[in-house]
């Protein structure tokens, strides 16, 4: 005769909002190795200012900004305190996203519940102290340099694509702050059980 045997079975669904901050969090590394490594934050006729490098042009227009006498090519940045603010500022935004983006990753890889929303609870502090950051990097830039405009030997200045990566991080940080902390128990994981039974056949002699 056949012995039926009822077992329940919970099936685990991760919930997408949380990957999405995942990757909002990898977006914000790539975008701000991007801005760290480039000159192209502030621009004028034959001038390129980075964080950590200006660069002088071939047939930049005389005299220089910031009265520099440099010839063509790269050189480390100006000694501006506003400058290196900005730099250190963007730094701690790198670093606080990395150590973000891998509590997420950890929080998506558990499967035990409250270990998964402490790690979601401290990325959240973690991309907040990085927001924070990188949105005082990108005023204390503009501010700072308008200070000293009188110096700088042009007319028209821009702010090139680096900066708007600035901005563009920073978006990308509150969207992965609103989806960690909005994403609630209910809405992250979902337990379903479902209930399956099995038949043995009796053996017989």
């Amino acid at each position: 005769m056949a012995t039926p045997q009822t077992t329940i079975e919970t099936v685990t669904i991760t919930r997408p909002l949380k990957v999405i901050a995942f990757i909002c969090g990898l977006i914000v590394i790539i975008l701000m190795i991007m801005g760290l490594a480039s000159t192209d934050w502030l621009m004028a006729a034959g001038w390129r200012q980075g964080l950590f490098l200006h660069c002088i042009e071939e047939g930049a227009p005389q005299p220089l900004p910031f009265n520099m006498q440099e010839p063509v090519g790269c050189y480390p940045s100006r000694d501006a305190g506003y400058i290196r603010a900005a730099a250190g500022l963007c730094i701690i935004t790198l670093l606080a996203d990395l150590v973000a983006t891998v509590l997420t990753g950890l929080g998506l890889r558990t499967k035990e519940h409250h270990t998964k929303y402490k790690y979601y609870r401290l990325a959240v502090v973690a991309m907040a102290i990085a927001l924070v950051a990188i949105i005082m990097a990108l005023v204390i830039y503009p501010v700072c340099f308008a200070a000293e405009l009188n110096l700088g030997n042009r007319t028209i200045w821009e702010f090139g694509w680096a900066y708007g990566v600035g901005w563009g991080a920073a978006i990308f940080l509150f969207g992965g702050i609103v989806l960690l902390m909005c994403d609630k128990e209910s809405e992250e994981i979902y337990y379903k059980e479902r209930k399956i039974v099995h038949h043995e056949n009796d053996s017989r002699a």
